[in-house]
Order: structure tokens, then C-alpha cells, then sequence
């Protein structure tokens, strides 16, 4: 069994409106020192999933289904009170926002020594010594002056290289980074990135990255996880993702990320359309309202739910297209406009 495995996960929040499925039926696995991005629009499930992980959904009005194996122990059964012992021992997350996230009340140094205690039995002198070193690890200057801050008086990349350095306190064997690089400019994101490759080859820690920005999974991850309507529609390694994508919501993706590598000659190719209602999924393929290429499945797409299959080596795809024809649209329409543009 790999270190990290989710079997049919599913995260449903009973509503006034009507079930939202956020996750419905999320199947991965992960290993040591191996990276996974999870990529999709704002809505997709992206974080609920990592929130499953981590046991925050429990004791809320979550419903949760499935199977959740870290390292042999199985956590969608466990107890609230034992996946609290986990959490910052075995598995840690960076949270989107460093600014709430953290306590505004309490010194930067502070949080990091509580975080530390209480899986370490070790003295406030100890503990001190140890959140210094980690600020100073994830490259904040004067470390043993800066670990007396508060929050607010860090700017934006160096409250996420604070919470970078919390999350990393107890050697977590499990890292969730969630949107890690929001709201950075480009220079510091390039930083924090490099950041993250490093500490994770230090610790041989599993990493998940989730992100709508392909850019930064293509800097990153071993393979990739593309999310859509609360399901997994494509996966497979970062090379496959990139060179030989086979669902038409990946080439929406890779159509609108920026790049920087050539001269852009065309505008960015937006998906149409906007992401589904996950109280009201569309029948068929969750897709298919948004895709140019709908009409090519014998309409299938509008009536029957795909299954995720397996093209080649490991490389899943949940889509009715045959998949001939499906490499023959990416080869012959859609890798060359993008190349063009």
C-alpha cells in the first residue's frame, strides 16, 4: 500500500438547497518524497479534499464516504481526537491565506513553539531555539529578532515562508500546501517554490500541491490530478499532462496559462462557460455544457457519466471521446494552435 491512498472519497455538505457533492468518489495515491499537484478551476474540490485528508471536516455537517489510508491507518473512521494527534506529527498543511491562517494575537515564534510542544516534550528554551532555526531555514533574515513578530508585520512572502516553517516544526511526513503562491509576485513565488523542492527533498515528505496555476505543478510535481465538478477527469505523470493530454477541460487549461517561453502572437484561450453547480451537476459528463467538442460522443456526453479508464501507462482519463480520437484532435487542432499562440 502506498504511503498515502484515497479510495471513492466523497465530501457532501447537506444544504437548504440541496446536496453539494464537492468530492464525489476520489480515488489517488501518493509516496515518500513524491509530489502530486491537484489542478482545477475555483469550485472544483480541490481544498475540501485536502481538508478531508487532514480530518478537518469532522464534527462539521460533512458527510464523508470512502477510504482515506495514511501510512496504514485508515482516517475516515478514526477518531476526531486521534486524527488531531496526526495532524502536525505525520501530516501538516500551508494554508492558502498565511494571514488568517495564522493568529493575529500571538507572535509569529509564539505559534511555532506551541505547534512544536505539543508533539515534542521538550522545554519553551528548546522550542525557541528550534522555531529559530526553522525561520532561518525557510530564509527569513535576523530569524532570532523576527521570531518575536506578529503576523501583520511580515509581508506577504515572509508570512508564507512563516507558515512554510510551522508546518515543517514537527517533520510532518505528509505536506498539503494549498495555493501556496497566491497573491506572491512572480519573483517571491519562484522563491517559495524552490523553497518547498528543497525542504521536501530534506525531509522525504509526500507533497501535495494545489493550485489553479499549471505553471506551478509544471515546476513541481511527478504527476498530476486535473479535478473538475468534484471529480477526477485526468491524471497522470506531469509529462503526460503536458506533452500528451487527452481531456478537452486539460487543453482548456493549458490554453489559458501564460507563457513565458516563446512570444505570444494570439490572446489567451479561455474555457467558455462557467464551472458546474455541485448541487446541480449536469447529467452526463460535468463537462460537457462547456465543451467545444460534445458533439463528436453520439451523445453520449449529455446522457451517460463517464468512467475514469486508463489509456497507457498509468495515464486515466474520464471522457466519452474515443480515445483515437481524442489523440488525433490534440495532435492535429489543439497542440498546434497553442503552439502558434
Amino acid at each position: 500500500m502506498s504511503f498515502l491512498e484515497l479510495k471513492d472519497l466523497q465530501v457532501h455538505f447537506p444544504t437548504d438547497d440541496g446536496l453539494v457533492k464537492s468530492v464525489d468518489g476520489l480515488s489517488f495515491a501518493l509516496e515518500r518524497g513524491k509530489t502530486l499537484g491537484i489542478v482545477g478551476e475555483s469550485g472544483s474540490g480541490k481544498s475540501v479534499t485536502s481538508l478531508g485528508i487532514l480530518g478537518l471536516h469532522k464534527g462539521g455537517r460533512a458527510k464523508l464516504g470512502g477510504e482515506i489510508w495514511l501510512d496504514g491507518e485508515e482516517l475516515v473512521g478514526a477518531s476526531a481526537e486521534h486524527v488531531r494527534t496526526l495532524r502536525g506529527k505525520k501530516m501538516a498543511m500551508i494554508f492558502q491565506d498565511p494571514l488568517s491562517a495564522m493568529h493575529p494575537f500571538y507572535t509569529v515564534g509564539s505559534q511555532i513553539i506551541e505547534a512544536y510542544r505539543i508533539h515534542n516534550d521538550v522545554s519553551k528554551k528548546v522550542a525557541r531555539k528550534h522555531a529559530i532555526d526553522m525561520l532561518g531555514r525557510v530564509g527569513i533574515p535576523q530569524p532570532d529578532r523576527r521570531v518575536d513578530s506578529y503576523p501583520h508585520e511580515f509581508s506577504g512572502g515572509m508570512r508564507q515562508r512563516a507558515m512554510i516553517a510551522m508546518a515543517l516544526s514537527c517533520d510532518p511526513e505528509l505536506l498539503i500546501a494549498d495555493e501556496p503562491t497566491t497573491a506572491l509576485d512572480v519573483t517571491v513565488q519562484a522563491q517559495i517554490l524552490d523553497l518547498m523542492r528543497d525542504l521536501q527533498r530534506d525531509f522525504n515528505a509526500a507533497l501535495i500541491i494545489i493550485t489553479h496555476d499549471l505553471g506551478v505543478v509544471a515546476e513541481l510535481a511527478d504527476d498530476i490530478l486535473v479535478m473538475y465538478g468534484g471529480k477526477c477527469i485526468e491524471y497522470g505523470t506531469a509529462e503526460d499532462i503536458f506533452e500528451r493530454p487527452e481531456h478537452p477541460y486539460t487543453w482548456g487549461l493549458l490554453g489559458s496559462m501564460p507563457r513565458l517561453d516563446r512570444d505570444r502572437t494570439e490572446r489567451l484561450l479561455p474555457i467558455k462557460g462557467s464551472p458546474p453547480s455541485l448541487i446541480n451537476v449536469p447529467a452526463g459528463c460535468a463537462f460537457h455544457p462547456r465543451c467545444t467538442f460534445e458533439d463528436r460522443t453520439g451523445g453520449k456526453a449529455s446522457t451517460e457519466v463517464p468512467q475514469l479508464v486508463e489509456t497507457e501507462g498509468g495515464h486515466l482519463v474520464r471522457c466519452h471521446l474515443p480515445r483515437d480520437t481524442r489523440r488525433s484532435i490534440w495532435e492535429t487542432e489543439i497542440k498546434p494552435s497553442l503552439e502558434a499562440s
